[in-house]
């Protein structure tokens, strides 16, 4: 940079800054004469300058050149402001002209001189349009008076920002240059628009007027181009406009096109926002600016219609939708009112403009941009784009379905759609690659999941690709793969807002009832990408018959499996229960069917029909048969897999399941042996089903709506009344009828004894029960009738209040009622062979035990050898009931049961009638009874611990691996427990630990010594410094040595956890959490 351009800067800054010997007295009085003053005071003082110091010479000579090429120039004005904003222009137009002389030699000068004289040493040579900062805020002043004096006022009201809305001090500037001359204020607004268009045409002073007067300027050219002409009569002298010629209207607007085409676009529609909305007027008088008494006019008509023309024209070119919502959303901190903010731009966007040529080409141009951003990484920004984009289309789908499906969702579910119309003539690797499958399936989790706004077009959309969908899950479950949340999360969305039929459809479809629309193609299956995601490849089909029906057998279990999972994660949905008994209702119209099958075949003539006939005829069995297998396979595993208080999960569900149990029961009935006749399964399955109704029925008070509910079971109960062989359920069906008919006012002695387990006494079957969530159905929820008679079987509420537990029996949670019968009789329910009588009396026990029963405390040892007797037993429902009885025992009574419990323990089985094949069975039943017990201790460990910690130290060597691994179990549920009395046994413990640990075989003792260590630690917590001070250290190596030398990995993954825990007791016993704690000290 030569010494002109700092001279010439130089000349500026005197023009700009107010001179020190000129004060406001010398003028008038007022503000807007004090700044008369100075301007006429600056103007002069720069003209004298330049004429006296020979360093402004050559800026002289510049600025008569530039005076010389300026035809707009006219320095006998009278007005002192227009002649302070032409000498502001004619120096900027000195500067420019001269930074670009020397930036043009520069580039001419620059490679040689470089290429001769640069070394790498050397920083590149600067240009010399580069400015410092200070020069930058001289040229910044200078601007800011030729817009404020040159170009605001001369803007017709209601265009751009007003001076008098900016500030007080730009109240008296408008109104000082609005004061009498008026009549050339078009000229002289053409004049300094022209002037910094040409300044802009370099970039260092482009950079200047573009970031500070971008709106200014924009204002200027619009209303130079668009303004409409009015004659002098209809107009104001304010609104008098002064008429461009043509050159001077295409250079207007040639650079506004220019200006529109190279600025950052969100710069550039958030100023034509400003322009077409414009300050509102306020008629309450708060729209007044400040206290001049300017008040604010909305932009006129003519200036809407050009801002929006010129919008529609940035929205509609590339990258338009991505440049209107950073300008409207650019500076938003995601409150409720940028998100309000979302749904006015997505309105914006889904509207087509009028100017558009056409719907359809508008739609075209803007849709692709509105689902780019879906695809934004920056996670404020994404989230704002996000809810634009979701909220477009979703408007959209709701106010233009055809351009909706033809311009997003098509596009859109595009990836997914050719997973199912692949075709195996495609050469590449990938029909469908990975970074296509993951956008698309995030895409859907965005507008379908996130919206959640539920409507026939989107539902009729994710319909046709769900398939593919749940394939794809199903394939994310054998995988570890980032698709297989959204995945799931789409998959629950459907099934919880479609509608009941066609989510029962698409159920259907997905576990292989109805062949699917749109599946994978055959030839193609998900396979891993290299980035966790999924993409569709070609299959390769296996030659053998055998390992393709595997393949087949076991691709089709795990669907089923999948599904399931989905079903049981829909807790508060009916979809799970109503598909259930759908498929229980077409089952039960197997049965009807069957029996006119076998008559239609019986009168069967062969001899009239064709071949094609008579093979369809034969083929149609074989196809109903694997339908029939089809089916019960689903409801096989919906049985298994789905917990009964989500398929059954109100009274009406309960109902419809009791109503296909019955209508089962009634086919045939008409024939000598109808299908539910002979079969034992079907005789128990109508007992159930019998023994529920009256359940229901006995219940604490029904509703009218609980009776309306059940009237669908009368004409079941009506058929096997009248043609059911068993005369007892011919009487249990008339009662059961009879109190449903007359809503409960009918009350038969026989209903009560008709729950489940009293039905059928002398048989051990594994009965299914059925819990619902209203407290009215709930069988166990109703109090004793007094007016029962005295011979009612016990176990009818036993079994009806006991809940199933994980194993499938009854657990010991149960709510009994309290007993009725002597001490005796309940002693020979224990010994009754029949099981669900034999575990209702062991639960009776337990809870006399625990309710302290004078006659259970009399006859401990009674109930002792009766829990250790039953402890043998083959059913897991009677010896879990002898558990838990024996655990309470220990409770209650530890001196003398604990010894009997440790020495069984130690020995096996001491009676003499036990069986010694089974002792180790027998010693492992009552470790968990000693486990329970360590549990139940609480404070008392400490006092009755110690003999246990004995029996269970020398478990760990005994010679079997299972009784080893009990007693490290044990230990690690009672030494956290003793607290500091562990003290004395710390070194004892951790050598047997450290010993197992390093030189066990079997991995599952291994497993069971570090985790006795985890649990010890995390028990211990903050005191396991002090416990175990002693063997701390010896624990720390010997986890150590797990981590970098065993050779099972859930060892390896307990001892991690260990060293975890022990890692954060060392951090808080070092880094002790500081507490501020205020304390208030009373001096004497």
């Amino acid at each position: 940079m030569t010494q002109i351009v700092p001279a010439i800067l130089s000349a500026i800054k005197t023009l700009t800054k107010p001179l020190a010997e000129v004060s406001a007295h010398d003028a008038q009085s007022s503000h807007q004469g004090s700044l008369v003053a100075v301007l006429q005071a600056n103007r002069a003082f720069l003209l004298e300058q330049l004429q006296k110091e020979s360093s402004l010479e050559e800026v002289r000579r510049l600025r008569e050149e530039a005076m010389v090429a300026a035809d707009w120039f006219g320095g006998d004005t009278e007005d002192a402001t227009w002649a302070f904003v032409q000498e502001c222009l004619l120096l900027l137009l000195t500067l420019s002209r001269q930074l670009s002389a020397e930036l043009k030699l520069f580039q001419e000068t620059a490679s040689l001189s470089a290429a001769r004289l640069r070394t790498p040493e050397m920083a590149p040579l600067l240009p010399p349009d580069v400015l410092s900062v200070a020069q930058q805020e001289t040229l910044s002043a200078s601007l800011q008076f030729v817009v404020s004096l040159g170009l605001c006022p001369y803007l017709a009201p209601g265009v751009g920002v007003s001076l008098g809305r900016r500030s007080a001090f730009g109240v008296m500037v408008d109104k000082l240059v609005r004061c009498g001359m008026v009549p050339a204020a078009g000229c002289r607004l053409f004049i300094t628009t022209k002037v910094l268009m040409q300044l802009t045409e370099l970039s260092c002073l482009a950079t200047l007027v573009f970031t500070r007067h971008l709106g200014d300027v924009m204002a200027a050219l619009i209303q130079l181009c668009y303004q409409p002409c009015r004659a002098e009569r209809s107009c104001s002298k304010e609104e008098m406009v002064h008429k461009l010629s043509a050159v001077e209207s295409h250079t207007c607007k040639e650079a506004l096109r220019s200006l529109l085409g190279k600025v950052y676009q969100p710069m550039i529609v958030k100023e034509l926002l400003i322009l077409q909305g414009g300050p509102k007027q306020d008629k309450s008088g708060a729209g007044r600016s400040f206290s001049s008494g300017v008040v604010s006019r909305s932009a006129p008509t003519w200036l809407k219609h050009v801002c929006g023309r010129l919008l529609s024209e940035r929205l509609m070119q590339s990258n338009g939708v991505q440049a209107v919502v950073r300008a409207i959303l650019e500076g938003g901190i995601g409150t409720d009112a940028d998100w309000r903010k979302c749904d006015c731009v997505a309105r914006i966007l889904v509207t087509c403009p009028q100017q558009s040529a056409s719907a359809d080409t508008y739609y075209g141009q803007v849709c692709h941009q509105i689902l780019d951003l879906l695809h934004f990484k920056d996670q404020l920004t994404a989230q704002q784009h996000q809810r634009v984009a979701t909220r477009a289309v979703l408007l959209m789908v709701q106010e233009k379905p055809n351009f909706a499906q033809q311009y997003l969702l098509t596009p859109l579910l595009g990836p997914l759609h050719r997973c199912f119309t692949a075709s195996d003539k495609v050469h590449s690797h990938a029909a469908v690659e990975e970074c296509e499958l993951t956008r698309c399936v995030t895409d859907v989790y965005k507008i379908w999941v996130v919206g959640n706004s539920p409507s026939a077009s989107l539902l009729g959309a994710l319909e046709k690709v769900l398939p593919v969908i749940f394939t794809l899950f199903c394939f994310t479950k054998q995988n570890v793969c980032h698709l297989r949340a959204p995945c799931e999360e789409i998959l629950m969305w459907y099934l919880s807002h479609a509608e009941t039929s066609a989510a029962q459809s698409a159920l259907r479809q997905l576990s292989g009832l109805q062949n699917p629309k749109n599946k994978v193609a055959a030839k193609f299956h998900f396979t891993p990408g290299s980035d966790g995601g999924a993409c569709l490849s070609s299959r390769e089909i296996s030659s053998e018959e055998d390992d393709a029906l595997y393949e087949k057998l076991s691709e089709e279990q795990w669907r089923l499996e999948c599904l399931m999972q989905l079903l049981a994660e829909l807790k508060h949905c009916d979809l799970p229960g109503d598909f259930f008994l759908d498929l229980l209702q077409e089952m039960a119209s197997w049965e009807a069917a069957a029996v006119g099958e076998k008559e239609d075949n019986l009168e069967l003539d062969i001899s009239t029909m064709t071949l094609v006939e008579v093979e369809q005829r034969l083929l149609a069995p074989s196809a109903k048969q694997s339908r029939r297998l089809a089916l019960l396979q689903v409801l096989a595993v919906i049985v298994d897999c789905v917990q009964h208080t989500v398929l059954l999960r109100k009274a009406s569900q309960v109902v419809d399941f009791l109503m296909s149990l019955l209508q089962r029961a009634c086919v045939g009935l008409d024939q000598a042996s109808g299908p539910g006749l002979g079969s034992p399964v079907e005789s128990e399955t109508l007992r159930f089903a019998i023994g529920v109704v009256a359940t229901l029925l006995s219940g604490p008070k029904l509703s009218t709506e609980d009776y309306s509910s059940m009237w669908r079971l009368l004409p079941p109960l009506e058929l096997l009344f009248q043609k059911h062989p068993d005369v007892l359920i011919q009487q249990l069906a008339s009662d059961l009828r009879a109190v449903i008919a007359t809503h409960g006012a009918f009350q038969p002695e026989t209903l009560p004894a008709v729950a489940p387990g009293s039905m059928k006494p002398k048989m051990t079957v594994k009965n299914t029960q059925i819990e619902t969530n209203n407290p009215q159905t709930s069988p166990h929820s109703s109090p004793p009738d007094r007016n029962l008679p005295s011979n009612r079987p016990p176990e009818s509420f036993g079994m009806s209040a006991a809940k199933e537990s994980p194993e499938g029996r009854t657990s010991g949670t149960s709510t009994l009622h309290p007993p009725t019968k002597p001490f005796s009789d309940w002693l020979l329910e224990a010994c009754d062979p029949d099981v669900p009588t034999k575990a209702f009396a062991l639960r009776v026990f337990t809870q006399m035990v625990q309710r302290g029963n004078s006659e259970a405390a009399h006859n401990q040892e009674t109930l002792l050898m009766l829990f250790l007797e039953n402890l043998e037993h083959e059913d897991s429902f009677i010896y879990l009931s002898a558990i838990q009885g024996l655990s309470a025992l220990a409770d209650s009574y530890p001196d003398r049961v604990l010894e009997r419990l440790l020495k069984d323990f130690q020995h096996g089985p001491s009676r003499t009638t036990s069986n010694k094949e089974h002792s180790l069975e027998f010693r492992l039943k009552v470790g968990e009874v000693l486990m329970r017990a360590s549990r139940a201790m609480g404070e008392l460990a400490t006092h009755l611990g110690h003999p246990l910690i004995s029996v269970f130290l020398q478990g760990t060597r005994d010679p079997d691996q299972s009784v080893r691994a009990s007693s490290l179990s044990n230990l690690g549920e009672l030494c956290p427990r003793l607290d500091y009395t562990l003290g004395t046994l710390a070194q004892e413990l951790c050598s047997c630990l450290t010993a197992l640990i390093k030189t066990e075989k079997v991995a599952e003792v291994r497993r069971a010594a570090v985790h006795v260590i985890t649990l010890l630690l995390r028990g211990l917590s903050d005191k396991a410094t002090q416990v175990l001070s002693d063997v701390l250290l010896d624990m720390y190596r010997a986890l150590k040595w797990v981590v970098r030398s065993d050779p099972d990995d859930v060892t390896m993954l307990h001892a991690q956890l260990a060293l975890e825990e022990m890692d954060d007791i060392m951090r808080r016993f070092i880094f002790p959490e500081q507490t501020l704690q205020k304390k208030i000290i009373v001096l004497p």
